[in-house]
């Protein structure tokens, strides 16, 4: 039974993961992800690429909306902003992962500033419905500028290349793509033992007492805008290297608002919401995919109701995680640790 982690200097009460089973079950959770893809299907093997595709993206909806409070129904188009900035340059131009990945990050913090402006004088409902806006704006210059990015016809983007060696089988895109998730979680685990994580948390948990004791708001929302925005463009980036082709449909609304529920399901404001959320997002598809195969006896003709029943129990789920959990699945795994470290003495 953990009855307290003992600190006997400063580096080990500094640490990320402060006790040996945080400690073991990252490493676990490590050598999990690199070896499981050996043995699950193609089909299995995409839908967790997947899964660590839109992980990046939570964590930054996480730093926005969770740490922060500023509520976005926009950052599925963020990261359309930085799947075809990854696909203009990759197909259009030719360039190379090194490139195309940091430029996709640059183009979509820039949009972000853009359209965080507004969060510096509106809040709550009102930012939310302008992020809403922006959204749609996204998405028509998507569709309209169709000599850069070829209207609703979409682009196909070549294979990424990494010394030769071009990223196409299953496998290869999620030890591609498995890195940058490690990194975009370990750098949204630090982020809140910095001044300015400190400071976003502030602002979320009171925006004039966080000004009063000198927090600048503008500053830190545009820097919360900015994060959130970079990360959301690394996950369009390398959402475009694991599909190799994509259309504007892909980045309307909901999927802004499967994000949000994915967060608010796994758990905001933690590092572990994210990882569930992730799963959550990719898992409800299939989950509702089976139910209407079974219960239409195996006629296809179900296949188109698919998106709105997804999109339903989206909001189901939303609604019941509110009003019976409102820390999400994560509050549920703590509970289930807690217990564990203190069996056989809880009642």
């Amino acid at each position: 039974m953990i009855i307290g982690n003992l600190k006997s200097n400063y580096a080990a009460d500094e640490a990320i993961l402060r006790s040996w089973p945080l400690r073991w079950g990252f490493w676990a959770a490590i050598a999990v992800a690199l070896i499981a893809p050996q043995f699950m299907s193609g089909y299995q093997l995409y839908l967790t690429t997947q899964a660590t595709v839109y992980l990046i993206a939570l964590v930054g909806l996480n730093i926005l909306t969770g740490y922060t409070g500023l509520v976005s129904l926009g950052h599925g188009a963020m990261v359309g902003v930085g799947a075809y900035t990854t696909a203009v340059l990759a197909n259009t131009y030719g360039m190379p992962v090194f490139v195309t990945i940091p430029a996709a990050m640059l183009m979509t913090v820039a949009v972000g500033l853009l359209f965080g402006l507004p969060s510096l004088r509106i809040k709550g409902l009102y930012l939310t419905i302008a992020t809403i806006s922006a959204s749609f704006i996204i998405v028509f210059v998507l569709e309209t500028w169709e000599s850069v990015t070829n209207g609703d016809s979409g682009i196909t983007i070549p294979p990424a290349n990494i010394f030769g060696i071009e990223i196409v089988s299953d496998q290869q895109k999620f030890y591609f793509i498995l890195p940058f998730a490690i990194a975009a979680i370990l750098f949204g685990q630090n982020l809140f033992r910095t001044r300015v994580g400190r400071a976003f948390i502030a602002i979320r948990d009171g925006e004039l007492s966080a000004e009063i004791i000198g927090v600048n708001l503008m500053k830190y929302k545009l820097y919360s805008f900015a994060i959130a925005s970079a990360l959301a463009g690394l996950s369009g980036a390398l959402f475009s290297y694991m599909f190799l082709a994509i259309t504007p449909t892909l980045f309307e609304l909901p999927i802004s608002i499967q994000l949000l529920a994915a967060l608010v399901i796994g758990g905001v404001a933690s590092t572990l919401g994210p990882i569930f959320g992730a799963a959550f997002i990719v898992m409800v598809p299939e989950i509702v995919k089976g139910v209407l195969g079974l219960l239409s006896g195996g006629d296809m003709s179900w296949a188109e109701y698919t998106a709105p029943a997804s999109t339903l129990v989206y909001g189901m789920l939303i609604i019941g995680f509110m009003l019976f959990e409102s820390q999400g699945l994560v509050a549920i795994w703590r509970r289930f640790w807690r217990f564990v470290n203190l069996w056989p003495f809880r009642p």
